[in-house]
């Protein structure tokens, strides 16, 4: 592995970051750490790189306090990798990453809160069916940090939305504009109309937006919603996910779709792209219905 021994700049803090993370494994791995594949053998399965390659890549990372280094098994030793807190602070950089390879490389640059059903984004999307919700995650709530997924019932629809505001002037300039990001409201009023209908059906809504816990308590009161928004402000489930984002008003946003979990943490239903919002919600209601009577069968 070749590594600078000192920044091209050493008053630039770009050069410095990248003399820890600029090599394109170690953001990788800092990638599927945050995705939950945190043990030696599970990442070269994930990475295809070799032995020598990964673990150079992750003593890197353990001596820089971006990883840490846990045991997890006694006889014979054996180790996982969790992201610190430094670490942590890496994800808004891969979502501005992801941002930027889904908007400039992937597509045309055009700022959207949707993509076209045969998109790259909505392959990565459908992809998270049979995949786990990390157990650690935890999310910003109106009670404090909460879990996105629900342990009181079988199943949690997670819808995502870009951004709902209490007071129309709010928004971002331009919003109206941007193509899929009108309907957050009726979104979340849908939800709230068919709360009884998801319940009977054995499934608790989740809201998830990266809008501050505050702003989130204006609308859900103003809209009279009686379920928990949570805020991704930090992006650790967008990234952990690797959720389609895109930038407005300066803050990154999530784009509209939804998650159908089952209690064990795996996602049953992904809805991606979402161009009728209703439809959507009868889709996800679909869904749970659908797996709860395949788990009774």
């Amino acid at each position: 592995m070749t590594r600078r021994t000192t920044p091209t700049d050493p008053h630039c803090a770009i050069a410095s970051a990248l003399d820890v993370v600029g090599d394109g494994w170690t953001l990788l791995i800092v990638r599927d750490t945050a995705r939950g594949v945190r043990r030696f053998d599970a990442l070269q399965r994930e990475l295809g790189v070799s032995r020598k390659v990964l673990t150079e890549r992750l003593k890197l990372l353990v001596e820089q306090g971006v990883l840490a280094r846990e045991r997890y098994q006694d006889r014979p030793p054996r180790y996982e990798y969790l992201l610190t807190a430094r670490g942590r602070a890496l994800l808004p950089v891969l979502i501005a990453l992801q941002d930027w390879g889904d908007g400039w490389v992937l597509g045309d640059g055009t700022t959207s809160a949707t993509a076209a059903s045969g998109s790259q984004e909505a392959s990565r999307v459908q992809e998270l069916v049979g995949t786990r919700v990390p157990s650690d995650l935890r999310l910003a709530g109106p009670g404090g940090p909460a879990d996105p997924v629900s342990a009181r019932t079988p199943f949690t629809v997670v819808y995502c939305f870009p951004s709902g505001y209490a007071r129309p002037e709010s928004y971002p300039p331009g919003w109206a504009r941007i193509p899929g990001a009108k309907g957050c409201t009726l979104e979340s009023c849908t939800y709230r109309d068919r709360l009884a209908e998801f319940a009977a059906a054995g499934a608790t809504v989740h809201g998830v937006s990266t809008q501050r816990t505050d702003e989130q308590a204006e609308f859900a009161a103003k809209e009279g919603l009686r379920f928990p928004l949570l805020s991704d402000a930090d992006l650790q489930f967008s990234a952990a996910l690797r959720l389609p984002t895109f930038r407005a008003g300066g803050t990154v946003r999530l784009k509209r779709l939804t998650l159908v979990v089952d209690a064990e943490r795996v996602v049953r239903a992904a809805f991606y792209p979402i161009t009728d919002i209703e439809q959507s919600v009868d889709a996800a209601l679909a869904a749970v219905r659908t797996a709860t009577a395949a788990a009774a069968s």
